[in-house]
This record gives structure tokens, C-alpha cells and sequence, in this order.
């Protein structure tokens, strides 16, 4: 365990240490976040912040692979890196030409769909992750392969994406995320899994430092992206899809929230929202503080998690 706590310290501190120096130079850089017109009043205060502060996690990235040089943990690093290149793509192109819309969304799939392919061919033949899915003690569902990759495609790149959603309050995804990795960190066997959780754990600590209200810096896809893609990645590796609507709760209510408010709105011309993703309705709607919103969310998250570690145990492997 100590061999595990020590990498996730020296990720905490490291991120807490370096990040003022990278705020500063995102700064200078003129690296800062546009603000969408149409967002209230009090996040128009925030314009000049730096953005791509997403950056700082890739500390936890590089003590990982340090401390634990194994393919597993390359793997999991190059998950990580893949995804967060494309969030950079999209906050590079938003700090520098202060563009709200950022990258195409077409092209960001584009990425995300080849990434996510090349990554699922890896784990199934080189990792020799199987393809059926666990629904309760011995009881599975074997899809066909061609299927299975259909289906954890979709699903990987709709979670990156749904996780995405949730970086729209200042602390909201770390204190959301946290105890998504923390379930990973409880339920896996495998030591680097246990590992990465933990010192992504470290660094999102570190991080939430600078980013909680009021933020000194945002995260930016740079690193929601990133987080995205490697939780749904370990989700895939430690055979939990089952627990997925669980785990991912908030994650896919932000994201559910904007499909239904979009196709709402193309049927009717009405919104069923005051704004989505769902986190600023609560805003809007019930006049609840930043700090009020990320605090339910978390305790919501941290209900989820137990819940899923509650089945896992009981009725996956009991």
C-alpha cells in the first residue's frame, strides 16, 4: 500500500507546487478561456482566466509510467494522452483565436472514433481483455467481437464526451472524478490500475487547489477530455460495463440533459432547461451558489460509487 501512497504524494505535491508557475505562463501566453455570450452574468466575470490548466495532470502521467514502466501502464498513459491531444486541439484553437466554438465537433469525433479503435484493437489482442459482459456472479452476456467493438466504441467516445460535459463549474469534474477513480482503485487486482487511480486521485487534489471557487485557472478539454477517456477505458478493463449507468450517473445526466434540451427545442421550439448542460439549470432555475451545485454533485457521485462498490461485491464477486 505504502508503495502505492508514496507516488500519489509526490503527484499531489508536485501538481500543487507547479501549478501557480503554469497559470502564469498560460497567462502570458494570452492562453485564457472566451466566454459563451449566453452564459449567466457571474461566469462573464471569470473572462481572462487561463484555460488548458488541464495540462498540470500530466505530472500523475509521468510518475505512473516512472514508478510502474509495465505495458499495462503505457497503455493507460497513452489513453490518457490521446485524448487529452484532442481536448487540446479544441482549447488551443479556443485561447488563441478567443473562439467559443473551438474545433469542429465533427473533427474532435473523427480523433476520438480512430483513438479509441486503435486502443480497443490493443486491448483485445494484446491485453486479451475478452468481449463478453458481466451481469451478475457468473452470469454473462459473450457479444460477437465485431459487436462488442461497435458497442464499447460508442460507449467510450459518449462517455469521453458526457465527462466532458461536466467541466462547467469551477471544481465541479475533480470532485466529481475523484471518487469515480476510487472505485477503480478499490474493485481492480491489477497494481496498475491501483496505481494510476491513486495518483490521479493525487493530482486532482493538487489540481482542485487552484481550480475550486473561485477557479485561478480552468481545466479545459485538455484534461476533461483525458479524464473521459480513461475512466471509460478502465471501465472497459475491469469488466464494470455493467455499472456504467451507476457509476457514470452525473456524467451522463450532463450529457442527457443537452440532447433532450436540443432535441426539445428542434421539435417544439421549447426548452425543458433553463441552460444545459444540467448543472447550470440548478443555477438558474433554483439560484444555487457554484460551491452548492459541485458540493451536491460530489456527495451525489460519492452515493454512486458506493452503490457500485456495493454490487460489485455482493452480486459481481461475492
Amino acid at each position: 500500500m505504502s508503495d502505492q501512497i508514496i507516488p500519489a504524494m509526490i503527484s499531489f505535491l508536485a501538481v500543487a507546487a507547479l501549478s501557480p508557475l503554469l497559470i502564469t505562463i498560460l497567462r502570458k501566453l494570452g492562453l485564457i478561456q472566451p466566454i459563451r455570450k449566453e452564459l449567466p452574468s457571474d461566469h462573464q466575470l471569470k473572462k481572462g482566466t487561463p484555460l488548458m490548466f488541464g495540462i498540470i495532470l500530466f505530472v500523475g502521467i509521468v510518475v505512473a509510467t516512472l514508478y510502474s514502466p509495465t505495458r499495462l501502464m503505457f497503455f493507460l498513459s497513452i489513453t490518457y494522452i490521446l485524448f487529452s491531444f484532442v481536448g487540446f486541439l479544441d482549447d488551443f484553437w479556443k485561447a488563441s483565436r478567443q473562439d467559443p466554438g473551438g474545433v469542429s465537433g465533427k473533427t474532435k469525433l473523427v480523433f476520438q472514433f480512430s483513438f479509441t479503435g486503435i486502443l480497443l484493437f490493443y486491448v483485445i489482442n494484446v491485453l486479451g481483455i475478452d468481449t463478453n459482459i458481466q451481469i451478475y456472479k457468473n452470469m454473462s452476456i459473450d457479444f460477437p467481437i465485431v459487436l462488442y467493438v461497435i458497442v464499447i466504441t460508442l460507449f467510450v467516445v459518449g462517455s469521453a464526451n458526457a465527462i466532458n460535459f461536466t467541466d462547467g463549474l469551477d471544481g465541479l469534474l475533480g470532485v466529481v472524478a475523484i471518487p469515480t477513480y476510487f472505485f477503480f482503485f478499490m474493485v481492480s487486482e491489477r497494481l496498475e490500475v491501483q496505481l494510476y487511480s491513486l495518483i490521479m486521485i493525487g493530482c486532482l487534489l493538487g489540481f482542485l487547489i487552484y481550480n475550486i471557487y473561485p477557479a485561478k485557472a480552468f481545466m479545459g478539454d485538455t484534461g476533461s477530455l483525458a479524464i473521459g477517456g480513461s475512466l471509460s477505458f478502465l471501465a472497459v478493463l475491469e469488466k464494470v460495463e455493467i455499472l456504467i449507468p451507476i457509476l457514470f450517473f452525473i456524467y451522463f445526466a450532463e450529457q442527457l440533459s443537452v440532447i433532450l434540451q436540443v432535441s426539445s427545442f428542434k421539435l417544439t421550439r421549447k426548452r425543458i432547461f433553463r441552460m444545459t448542460p444540467i448543472h447550470y439549470h440548478f443555477s438558474l432555475k433554483y439560484g444555487w451558489s457554484e460551491t452548492t451545485i459541485v458540493a451536491v454533485f460530489g456527495v451525489l457521485s460519492w452515493c454512486c460509487t458506493f452503490m457500485c462498490l456495493a454490487y460489485w461485491k455482493y452480486l459481481l464477486h461475492p
